[in-house]
């Protein structure tokens, strides 16, 4: 009995493990075919990856290829175009003048006095506008470009006078004729491993508002000369070296010299049926009147360590304008001209002291003129050497009421003789920066709205002259005992772009 229990229970283990392994033989053949779909997804998403590799290899090599392209284009734009800038100012100028004692002779010989009396116009309404240029070819080449249109609101053509020259007609307020202002090419390279930096340039230079002026006429910058001898657009050609590195107790140091022509000695005769007689235009006349006309002009930047900066300039002029000693005759070849200046900034006051004294700007200047005559000639109606010489001093505070706002004070002082090289008009009323007597000046320049490329100037101007004034350095007006008063009110709104 109990070996036939055995047997049966026997059995049944026997049965239910073969009926265990049926579906796990099941399960694993059905893992078996996922598996086998599987390996062949993955060979068909190795395939696909493949694909794609290459895919991404070819448009690497497209993307490099249009990089490569857009940077030889890149390069190529950087280099070929010409950028345009402009400077837009709309001013209104009240002047007005007052002659205490003024008397002077006309040609015809007949003596005016004006003593007693004023002019004056509460609204003069001007536009300047410039169109400036930029442009390098290369790394080593610039050129720079402006030209300029300064008018009377309008449109008032004022008639051509022969005697007034072109370089000089974008600084003053006349018609709305665009002219020239500025054409020079400049090469800069280096020496000795890069240690001597030098520029070479050639043309019509950027001679007005020079150091120190900047600031009264609102701009950041300087132009190139020290506006306290000169202030008019030159013809020149230029070379300059930066020599800081071999001068350690000179940072920013470079000397610059200056040759060019203020006056062409050549003459064209017109026959008056429309051609030149004779047959020789732009020939050079030889004798007193039409000599060439032509400076010298060295400047040095002695110091400038980014608060601190002091520079000096000499300049002569050759052939310079005057008359014969008998008093006949003018604008004629009688002698030459020297002008010495020294200029001195401080952009802030000591060292971090507080952040009012380190936006305060501080200037100082002093120059001298010397005029002498050849022999049988006069300049400034001297038939001997007259030294003429003045002192300017400045001032810039923080307005203490909007971004960037500076009050400005300056005072300038001329001697009877000083003739500074003042084509270009700084006020209205004439150069304050050439005045023999004393100029007293003060002005506002702010941001409208706080915008940097739109800014303002209040400014008022006094002028008192002792001495005839002094205009575009003519040596052949005899000075004289005078006692004019001088004032310009203007107000400017300037958009930069």
């Amino acid at each position: 009995m109990r070996r036939n229990i055995s047997l049966i229970v026997s059995a049944l283990l026997m049965g239910t493990a073969l009926n265990a392994a049926v579906p796990a033989q099941v399960q694993v053949d059905k893992l078996n075919k996922k598996l086998a779909e599987m390996q062949k997804q993955m060979e068909q998403l190795q395939k696909q990856l493949k694909t794609i590799v290459k895919k991404q290899k070819k448009t690497e090599k497209k993307v490099k290829k249009v990089s490569k392209k857009l940077n030889i284009v890149k390069a190529h734009d950087a280099y070929d175009n010409v950028k345009f800038s402009l400077d837009f100012r709309p001013a209104i100028d009240n002047i007005s003048y007052k002659y205490n004692d003024y008397k002077y002779k006309t040609s015809d010989g007949v003596v005016h006095d004006l003593s007693g009396t004023s002019a004056h116009n509460p609204s003069l309404l001007t536009n300047r506008l410039y169109l400036n240029m930029k442009a390098k070819p290369t790394d080593k080449v610039t050129f720079y470009g402006s030209i300029a249109m300064y008018g009377t609101w309008g449109g008032n053509q004022l008639e051509h006078d022969p005697s007034v020259k072109d370089w000089s007609e974008s600084s003053k307020a006349t018609d709305n004729i665009f002219r020239l202002r500025q054409a020079y090419v400049a090469y800069a390279d280096t020496l000795f491993d890069g240690n001597l930096p030098y520029t070479l340039s050639v043309g019509r230079r950027p001679s007005t508002t020079g150091f120190l002026a900047n600031y009264r006429a609102g701009d950041d910058a300087p132009g190139s000369p020290l506006a306290h001898i000169t202030n008019m657009e030159v013809d020149a050609a230029m070379g300059q070296i930066k020599f800081d590195h071999y001068i350690d107790f000179m940072p920013g140091g470079y000397l610059k010299l200056v040759y060019g022509r203020a006056h062409t000695g050549v003459q064209s005769v017109y026959d008056g049926i429309g051609g030149y007689a004779p047959y020789a235009s732009y020939h050079e006349i030889d004798g007193e009147k039409e000599e060439n006309v032509e400076f010298f002009v060295a400047i040095l930047n002695a110091y400038d360590d980014g608060q601190y900066k002091l520079m000096a300039q000499h300049a002569t002029i050759f052939n310079t304008k005057g008359a014969r000693a008998d008093n006949t005759g003018k604008k004629l070849s009688a002698g030459t001209a020297n002008f010495e200046a020294i200029s001195f900034e401080s952009k802030g006051i000591g060292n971090e002291i507080n952040d009012f004294l380190d936006n305060t700007t501080a200037f100082a200047s002093v120059a001298t003129t010397y005029y002498s005559p050849d022999s049988g000639y006069q300049l400034l109606g001297s038939t001997d050497s007259e030294r003429g010489y003045s002192y300017w001093l400045g001032l810039l505070i923080p307005d203490m009421m909007t971004d960037e706002g500076k009050f400005g004070f300056e005072f300038n002082h001329g001697s009877k003789y000083w003739t500074p090289m003042t084509w270009a008009e700084d006020t209205a009323v004439g150069s304050k920066i050439s005045v023999r007597g004393d100029a007293y000046e003060g002005y506002w320049n702010f941001r409208f709205f706080g915008q940097k490329n739109l800014t303002g100037q209040f400014r008022y101007t006094y002028l008192q002259h002792d001495h005839t004034p002094n205009i575009r350095c003519s040596g052949w007006v005899p000075v004289k005992d005078v006692d004019i008063e001088a004032q310009d009110v203007r107000f400017y709104v300037r958009y930069q772009y």
